[in-house]
């Protein structure tokens, strides 16, 4: 069996002495790992490799998916095409242990791997399988694909992950003393852990919960006859199930319950802890909901070099990096797109988690003025776009393959594909600007813009999520003034089109051509305003104090 020195390889620091486990469906910790999908999954790579660097008494459970989120690719019109390709991981650490996880009315078993904190910088990371010999088919494909499309197989993965993970810490006498739920997939623990302390209170010890979802609809709920059906609740009734929490209806909410499972709970920046409190506050029973803002791993995510001319304020080694950093992005839309870009030419860069809301085509709204824009000789512009929609969003899928036929006849307009952590870096790396712009409070909190900051990019966004803790406008970034609260989709999207081409037009392009000063300006405040208040070991120290401490 795996002693407690052999998955840490360190002796953790006693400052950090409470024992957690941090359950999360994704983590992005490197490119070869392919077990994410986009935002919540970089934010769980960062907190471990912060976790790591601190020695911190954390560990990681999450799944082994077999696939992947999936592979993007092109077809024979340069338009999108999911693929999945089996993966395979030698520097997984196979620990022996395998165990039986009720799904169904049936015993799955499940194959625990570890990932070992030297092979990437990371807490150690439990990684859990049910593509086995020892089951059947059907039970072998719930890790295959990380968010399947059937109801059924998202359950059985949040048993997995959930049950599974926490009787996993029981097999090797590791229960920890807080479980940590990051999301709400993981909310199946808190029957597990039921059926030992037979109390809410006990259970309320030893829980805490992120939320991540500021929309209503984006909180995952099932029927409760169907988690019954699936063994959801461990070896408890329907009824009790719904005693326990003082839940009643017909579906089940994965966040609510969570929220009443666990002692603390947290949004991701102060803007959205506030939406979350809005959201959730008139039910009984729930815990309370403070907020920590999310934030990344400055030793994975930036440049050194550019970081070093920034610290030392070398305005010129500044602006020779962001050169050869824009020249390095270029390869890749040179490759993918057959487009030579200039690197003396301002790049603006979207690219995230492709979903409607955040709007990838808003630039393109009065489309002759997005011509306009984008043939002005006197001060030229490219714009990059990337993110992966989820697989079976054709409406994601439909607005991402437009805006490649829209850019496709356009010499400095490119849409990549394979948005993963690396060709993440070299976007953000690669970027003159950062554009955000999502609806109004619909973004918890994106992460995506403190990367950038570190890298000598300047945010041009919405204050969503966290930007309106870090946004100084014209002094460390350039601020979109949101519509009125309120209005319908249209309008709001018309107003807010007309106020980023106004910024872009008046201020971004004006300040990069003519006031050079000014602009490293910017780009220095930036990087030294996101570090250390937008940087995870901040994030990761806040847990221990807000969150785990009794």
């Amino acid at each position: 069996m795996l002693s407690k020195q052999d998955i840490f390889g360190y002796e953790p620091n006693q400052q950090y002495s409470t024992a957690v486990a941090y359950f999360s469906m994704e983590f992005a910790v490197h490119q070869a790992l392919k077990i994410y999908s986009g935002g919540l999954g970089f934010l769980a790579g960062s907190h471990l490799r912060s976790a790591y660097e601190l020695k911190q008494n954390l560990l990681g459970i999450g799944i082994l998916w077999k696939y992947g989120y999936y592979d993007q690719s092109r077809d024979k019109d340069m338009l999108m095409k999911p693929d999945y390709t089996e993966k395979q991981y030698t520097f997984l650490q196979d620990t022996g242990i395998t165990f039986k996880v009720p799904v169904h009315d049936a015993e799955v078993h499940v194959r625990a791997y570890l990932l070992k904190p030297e092979t990437f910088g990371t807490a150690p990371l439990f990684l859990l399988s049910t593509d086995v010999p020892e089951n059947d088919f059907l039970s072998r494909t719930i890790t295959h694909r990380l968010y399947d499309p059937h109801e059924t197989t998202r359950i059985a993965q949040s048993i997995i992950l959930g049950t599974g993970g926490a009787m996993l810490l029981d097999i090797l006498n590791m229960p920890p003393d807080i479980y940590h739920m990051n999301e709400g997939h993981s909310v199946s623990l808190n029957f597990y852990l039921y059926s030992k302390h037979k109390s809410l209170e006990e259970i309320k010890k030893r829980v805490v919960f992120t939320t991540h979802t500021p929309e209503m609809a984006g909180n995952e709920e099932h029927r409760y006859s169907l988690l019954k059906e699936m063994s959801f609740f461990y070896h408890l009734q329907e009824h009790e199930a719904k005693s326990i929490l003082g839940m009643d209806g017909d579906n089940f909410s994965y966040t609510l319950a969570a929220l009443k499972f666990a002692r603390k709970a947290n949004g991701v920046s102060a803007l959205h802890g506030k939406v979350a409190r809005d959201m959730w506050s008139h039910n009984s029973g729930i815990c309370e909901i403070t907020s920590i803002t999310n934030a990344q791993n400055q030793k994975y995510w930036e440049d050194p070099t550019i970081g070093k001319a920034i610290k030392l304020g070398n305005d010129q080694e500044i602006m020779l990096r962001k050169k050869e950093m824009k020249a390095d992005l270029f390869k890749v839309v040179a490759n993918q797109c057959g487009k030579l870009f200039n690197p003396d030419v301002l790049t603006i860069v979207w690219a995230r988690r492709f979903a409607g809301y955040k709007r990838a085509d808003l630039v393109m709204q009065d489309w002759n003025r997005f011509l306009n824009l984008i043939n002005n000789e006197a001060f030229p512009v490219q714009i990059i776009w990337a993110g992966k929609p989820y697989p079976e969003d054709f409406g994601a899928i439909g607005l991402f393959n437009s805006i490649i036929n829209r850019a496709l006849p356009l010499k400095n307009c490119a849409v990549l594909t394979g948005y993963e952590l690396e060709l993440s870096a070299l976007l953000k790396r690669g970027s003159d600007v950062w554009l955000n712009n999502p609806r109004m409070y619909r973004e918890a909190s994106g992460t995506s813009g403190m990367t950038a900051a570190m890298n000598g990019s300047i945010n041009l966004s919405l204050p969503d999520g966290w930007v309106p803790e870090f946004a100084k406008d014209n002094i460390n970034s350039f601020l979109i003034q949101p519509a009125a609260d309120g209005l319908p989709d249209q309008e709001q999207d018309n107003q807010e089109n007309t106020n980023l081409m106004n910024v872009l037009e008046r201020r971004v392009l004006p300040t990069y051509y003519n006031d050079q000063k000014q602009w490293l300006s910017l780009v220095k405040k930036a990087a030294m305003d996101v570090v250390p208040a937008f940087e995870a070991s901040r994030m990761a120290n806040e847990y221990y104090e807000k969150m785990y401490k009794a």
